[in-house]
């Protein structure tokens, strides 16, 4: 086994997170998603971060701008994830799924839950916005976590996985 292979099962072990979250695309698939991302997402990805951070209920997706005082990427940043919240409470995961294609980890999960069966909560920050993810199914939770696994994979250059927090999200 090589050293990198030792250093990442040890890293995913002591953080508890799966192995395969520690690797990111290649450069090639990168290119592919980030090319894509830009005919659907209207804010610059290098000026802004994704963050993605697993709850016990499900997870909190931000999106942030590097410079605080870019007030034209905040506006694009919280115009699009107030869009897509709106579109994720009707089901319509069709933006991420022309990302990053439709075998997306999480995706089918995500899309086939019925209504009432995973709550989606929008809200804007200093910096950027936020949508929340929650949900009491564990078949939802784990397609959450899987499809923010995904996302950090095809979006390495420009996201970051958050803290994995113990929020319980009020219903």
């Amino acid at each position: 086994m090589n050293k990198f292979l030792i250093a990442s099962f040890l890293l995913a072990s002591a953080l508890s997170i799966p192995i395969y979250a520690l690797e990111k695309a290649d450069d090639q698939r990168l290119d592919e998603v980030a090319e894509r991302g830009s005919h659907v997402m209207p804010f610059d990805l290098e000026k802004t971060v994704h963050i993605f951070s697993k709850t016990d209920s499900g997870g909190v997706q931000q999106v942030i701008v590097k410079d605080k005082s870019d007030v034209e990427q905040i506006n694009l940043i919280r115009s699009h994830l107030s869009e897509i919240a709106e579109a994720f409470k009707q089901g319509n995961f069709s933006n991420p799924e022309k990302i990053h294609g439709a075998s997306m980890p999480g995706l089918a999960e995500l899309k086939a839950a019925k209504s009432g069966q995973l709550e989606i909560m929008y809200k804007e920050l200093p910096d950027g916005a936020e949508i929340t993810y929650a949900t009491s199914i564990e078949k939802l939770k784990h397609a959450i976590h899987r499809w923010f696994d995904a996302q950090l994979n095809d979006h390495a250059r420009h996201a970051v996985p958050g803290h994995n927090t113990h929020q319980h999200t009020h219903h």
